[in-house]
């Protein structure tokens, strides 16, 4: 598996991506592991794209200021 994320992360080399891609082409079972991971990849981002809300920052920030003022 760890070759695996290697190759999604673009963390091979290109002998290394040409090995996983015949790899792949000859083994079901990392195929399989392969296609699963892509799909929860695909899956996380799609989740990941929601912006959070623009008072957001403003108002951690000010948490984080008041904190410290009653720190001091």
């Amino acid at each position: 598996m760890q070759r695996i994320y290697e190759y999604l992360d673009g963390a091979l080399t290109r002998e290394d991506i040409v090995e996983i891609k015949v790899h792949l082409e000859d083994c079901p079972e990392c195929t399989e592991q392969y296609d699963l991971e892509c799909v929860i990849r695909t899956v996380v981002k799609r989740s990941c794209t929601e912006a959070a809300p623009e008072n957001l920052k403003n108002s951690i920030l000010d948490r984080i200021h008041s904190m410290k003022s009653v720190d001091v």
